[in-house]
């Protein structure tokens, strides 16, 4: 019995013992003082699911297409603010004050897919549809959207006030020179130039 008392007595020692040995050779946070302190652990890093977020995001949006006959371009909102740009005062969709619209012209990226720059005779045989993400459809004459013959710019705005465009956007089709917002095209992502028979 005392044999058994005696090494049960050996093993509390020799963990004990050992248990304050780790605790004395472990380092332990300092606080202001010099004493200890407990320290909050430092937040999450969130870049990687932020960013994994706006590439999802950016992936919902369809990039806006336009074509005519075989031709055919994709436009995203980055590839167009690298292009050279023109503003519009125009009231807003509500009504309620005047609005500084930024863009790059329409007509600008027609030409670029063959569509007559300056267009006469039976070049106004083409008209444009435009669709916006909501399933909208407007339709243009090629008079209305060339600036050789519509006294206005004709935008393919990506910010509104200096700001990126938000329910509207990314990329909203502006035509000025109307009395209203009527024939805007919302996230417009489909502009399509056609010949009437």
């Amino acid at each position: 019995m005392r044999q058994t008392h005696w090494k049960l007595c050996l093993s509390l020692a020799f963990c004990t013992g050992a248990t304050l040995a780790a605790a004395q050779t472990s380092p332990q946070p300092m606080g202001p003082g010099g004493g200890n302190a407990l320290r909050p652990p430092p937040p999450p890093d969130t870049t990687l699911t932020r960013r994994q977020a706006d590439q999802g995001r950016d992936a919902m949006i369809l990039p806006l297409k336009i074509s005519f006959g075989k031709k055919s371009a994709e436009w995203t909102a980055p590839k167009l603010a690298q292009l050279p740009h023109e503003t519009i005062q125009a009231t807003n969709e509500h009504g309620q004050s005047q609005a500084t619209y930024s863009g790059v012209p329409l007509m600008a990226l027609l030409v670029e897919l063959g569509v007559p720059k300056k267009p006469k005779g039976k070049d106004f045989r083409l008209y444009v549809v435009a669709e916006g993400r909501d399933g909208n459809k407007v339709v243009y004459s090629l008079g209305e959207v060339s600036p050789d013959v519509h006294d206005g710019p004709v935008l393919l705005a990506d910010s509104v006030d200096g700001k990126p465009l938000a329910n509207d956007g990314p990329i909203e089709l502006v035509i000025s020179g109307e009395r209203g917002p009527a024939r805007w095209v919302r996230g417009v992502v489909s502009i399509k130039v056609q010949a009437a028979d």
